[in-house]
């Protein structure tokens, strides 16, 4: 049940236990368990990650039709948007970013168009605010950007056309570089773009001040470390495209894949710091994208260096439409049925 230290965390722990009492009373069947495998996954207790157990039941959802996933999303996202408890939102976050890791087919497609609003607040977390303590202060900042990072990787996913990072497309990524190069040069570029999206939003991860050994926190790190190492394989194989390209690249496309390389660079020292561990794994990418960007440099003149310095002045916001998921927007996969 976690660490009891305080009277907040004793509140919690009732009204987990009246949340459960309410479930229990007011759901209808075959809702009920549903209902009741959410609430002991998305505990109040500030301390602990969800129990394996939860997640492995909330993931189960999935395994049989959309008529079942489709209410697990939803009873999913309505205790997200409907908490103000940090702890809670946190671990709302967490089943949302296993189901695009580990979730089946089926509740992968029901979470990619929900809502059917979609928009730039896609989980509508952007002003959260829990101010009971220091420490919910503290890990409100962290659903925040949780909830942002989720967020764009999703809309990668989207632009990719496969969940990424996700363990149920397997195949998919077996015939990825085959895909990869048939791509067109524009599309490629988006790709790569949007993964740079991605890795900008990697870097804006808070620090942890009084969060070390927090169970809610490291299980966050350790997810988002995983897709870090899978986003570095995604860029490196469409580097390598480039690279094969590089003699019939246009002007145009050469001054954005050099301003979407410098934009990976730029955030490469933090990237590095935030997941040193991994350093030797990464640090032949990060060459082959600091190579990558002086080959295509050095094959145009001068006209690159002031195109791209206009081009690097362009505003945020009018990149965010390429980001986030458009109204309405879901995953793209091969098979087109979407």
């Amino acid at each position: 049940m976690g660490r009891i230290t305080n009277l907040r965390d004793l509140v919690g722990l009732i009204k987990d236990k009246a949340s459960q009492s309410k479930a229990a009373i007011i759901s209808k069947p075959k809702n009920f368990s549903l209902q009741l495998a959410l609430l002991r996954a998305t505990t109040h207790d500030p301390f602990t990650p969800p129990n394996p157990k939860h997640i492995t039941t909330m993931l189960s959802y999935g395994h049989s039709s959309r008529a079942i996933a489709s209410p697990a999303i939803e009873a999913l996202m309505d205790r997200l948007q409907s908490t103000h408890d940090s702890s809670v939102a946190i671990k709302c976050l967490t089943i949302v970013h296993h189901i695009i890791k580990h979730g089946s087919f089926i509740l992968q497609d029901q979470l990619s168009v929900y809502p059917s609003t979609g928009g730039r607040n896609y989980l509508k977390l952007s002003s959260f605010r829990d101010t009971t303590t220091p420490i919910t202060w503290e890990l409100s900042s962290w659903v925040r950007w949780y909830a942002r990072y989720l967020e764009h990787l999703l809309s990668t996913s989207r632009v990719l056309g496969f969940f990424l990072c996700s363990t149920s497309n397997t195949a998919e990524k077996d015939k990825e570089e085959e895909k990869v190069s048939a791509l067109t040069n524009p599309h490629l570029l988006k790709e790569i773009d949007s993964l740079a999206n991605l890795m900008e939003e990697t870097c804006k991860r808070p620090d942890s001040l009084h969060l070390h050994g927090n169970g809610l926190v490291d299980q966050v790190i350790n997810l988002v470390s995983d897709d870090y190492l899978s986003s570095i394989n995604e860029i490196a194989i469409r580097i390598d495209e480039f690279n094969q390209r590089l003699s019939c690249l246009s002007f145009g496309d050469s001054v954005e894949l050099v301003c979407v390389l410098k934009r990976l660079e730029n955030c490469k020292e933090r990237l590095l710091a935030l997941f040193g561990r991994k350093k030797a794994l990464v640090e032949i990418v990060w060459c082959l994208i600091s190579e990558m960007k002086e080959k295509v440099g050095n094959t145009e003149d001068g006209r690159l260096s002031l195109a791209i310095g206009g081009k690097e002045s362009e505003s945020e916001s009018a990149r965010f439409g390429e980001r986030v998921l458009s109204f309405g927007a879901s995953v793209k996969f091969s098979s087109g049925r979407f």
